[in-house]
């Protein structure tokens, strides 16, 4: 087991940030946004000079802000000055609908809020509901290339809230405190840093409450011993940064060994990535299978047009997490573009990912074996602790992980700490097994599964079997109803070079496709072809939606 310890003195401004100008690295680029960049020493002064703003402010230690920006370069500076404020990191996605953000702001009780005009417009009728919060800084909301400083106008919906509150630019406060003396407060390892959101996959999301010492436990174990972040790398990523999965990978990782990262303020499309790709030249893609699909999508497209195709020589390794990543499409990938795909699982309890394939040791369909410094154990489903015996190798269970990343619990929600936090111990609640040489390999979440004829059926063996075709590039299995008994359904994105076939005759070759490799009761009795599979905030297919339309009769043969 890793033992890694943080003096009682810590702060994670200091780790990411502060200390690459104790390193010499100052001058060198950390950020690039188009065709502008930054280096460690101005993203720190700005840090800085942000944080003596937030306590000039009125932030006391362990306040929540509340940043709710696109992928620009503000980003960093935003959450570096919360850190060396004293302040709790919490973050939001900035397409989020009003009710979600509004209720965030409420349960995080913020007292300062960072975002761009068109949010603060949305959330502008709220604010005499919300008294904890005092502050409103804006960012403005700029293509990649833009200037991501330019000085912002106070909507007009929020100009009757300036007078009881602080609503400004972003840029306005830096030069506010750009004289002033106001001495940080000094942080402790284990003083609260970051809130996480859960993915909400059942319920409202909740704030998995984290301390320093989290984060730099797993950069130290996962980023920088298991995966190999260097210096010399340069990270794009296809999740958005308030996603923890793409706070780690694209901008701390890269910060803590002092390598650059390539941001864009776009939604993350394949064209939009295949522009990245080729601005930046990354050697680190943060990446997720349904993306992973669309790249190959895309160049089967661009070639078919006779024009060249994606060249994504530069690159390294892809990352790959936040939902199962199939062997056909894995290797479907990896013979197409080189390079490496390193698919592993993490969690907001846990912060990030703690079970993984890495450099030299990949099992295509598994996510690998556990980060050193993390303990896997797989039990029984009814298992009400982690001292439970074990289930034997290869027989799925309830994944429980242990290490030093693990949240203090969730805020407001006792009931839910209790069932999930045992000490350093985490029940996830998804399905795994662990083989007899320690990869770990996934069944889908417990409440994914359904009976068909009585015996369960997991979802993602029918979708890996699907993608096996050669016609398939995206798919979801649910479960449909038939005279009151329920059957696998798939939901398909065909190929491009398979989308003029006739779809009742595919239908009927995917069915049998699957007949052939499962339990028969596992095939699906229908197959709907979609364009496009629905996903939530994370970039996960969202099933739960699938399902309600499903309800809804939408999703006919």
């Amino acid at each position: 087991m890793t033992t890694i310890s943080f003096p009682e003195d810590f702060n994670l401004a200091d780790y990411f940030l502060f200390n690459r100008e104790r390193d010499g690295k100052a001058t060198k680029v950390a950020l690039q946004f188009g065709e502008r960049s930054w280096t460690y020493g101005a993203i720190a002064d700005r840090a800085r000079t942000l944080a003596r703003y937030y306590v000039d402010a009125g932030l006391r230690p362990e306040q929540r802000v509340y940043v709710v920006l696109p992928d620009v370069p503000p980003f960093a500076w935003a959450i570096f000055a919360t850190f060396a404020a004293g302040g709790v990191l919490t973050m939001g996605n900035p397409n989020a609908p009003e009710e979600d953000l509004r209720s965030v702001l409420e349960y995080v009780r913020a007292t300062i809020l960072v975002t761009t005009p068109a949010v603060a417009t949305v959330l502008a009728p709220h604010l005499e509901n919300l008294p904890n919060l005092t502050t409103v800084l804006l960012v403005p909301d700029v293509a990649t290339g833009d200037d991501p400083e330019a000085r912002c106008d106070v909507p007009d919906m929020m100009r009757e809230y300036v007078t009881k509150r602080r609503v400004l630019s972003l840029d306005q406060a830096l030069d506010l405190a750009e004289r002033s003396i106001t001495e940080l407060p000094q942080t402790k390892r284990d003083d609260p840093a970051v809130w996480l959101f859960t993915s909400g996959s059942t319920g409202r999301a909740k704030a998995a409450m984290h301390s320093h010492r989290d984060f730099a436990f797993n950069t130290e174990v996962y980023a920088k011993r298991t995966v190999g972040y260097r210096e010399s790398d340069i990270a794009i990523s296809v999740p958005r940064l308030f996603f923890g999965y793409a706070t780690g990978t694209n901008l701390w990782f890269p910060f803590a060994v002092g390598a650059t990262v390539g941001l864009f303020s776009e939604r993350p499309t394949p064209e939009t990535i295949a522009k990245a790709i080729e601005r930046y030249k990354p050697t680190i893609v943060t990446n997720v299978p349904t993306m992973l699909g669309k790249l190959l999508d895309l160049d089967d497209e661009r070639r078919a047009r006779g024009e060249p195709g994606l060249d994504m020589s530069c690159v390294r390794f892809h990352l790959s997490a936040g939902e199962a990543l199939p062997e056909p499409l894995l290797r479907r990938f990896i013979d197409r573009f080189g390079g490496e795909v390193y698919d592993g699982i993490g969690s907001a309890e846990m912060f990030h990912i703690y079970c993984t394939n890495r450099p030299g040791d990949v099992m295509p369909g598994s996510l690998g074996r556990a980060v050193e410094g993390y303990t896997l154990k797989i039990l029984p489903e009814d298992a009400e602790g982690a001292g439970t015996p074990e289930l034997p190798p290869n027989e799925i269970g309830v994944l429980w992980v242990k290490g030093d990343s693990v949240a203090e619990g969730y805020f407001q929600d006792r009931e839910k700490s209790w069932r999930t936090f045992h000490g350093r111990w985490c029940r996830t609640g998804d399905l795994f097994h662990i083989d007899e040489h320690g990869y770990l390999w996934f069944s889908g979440r417990a409440d994914d599964l359904f009976k068909v004829g009585g015996i369960f059926v997991a979802p993602r063996e029918v979708e890996d079997c699907l993608l096996g075709h050669d016609a398939v590039s995206q798919v979801a299995v649910i479960p449909g109803e038939d005279h009151g008994l329920t059957k696998p359904k798939a939901v398909v994105v065909l190929r491009p070079d398979a989308r003029d076939r006739d779809r009742r005759a595919l239908a009927d070759e995917l069915k049998a496709h699957v007949q052939r490799s499962l339990s028969k009761h596992k095939y699906p009795r229908w197959v709907v072809f979609v364009d496009e599979l629905p996903k939530n905030d994370r970039g996960k297919v969202d099933k739960k939606l699938l399902i309600e339309r499903e309800k809804r009769g939408e999703l006919t043969e």
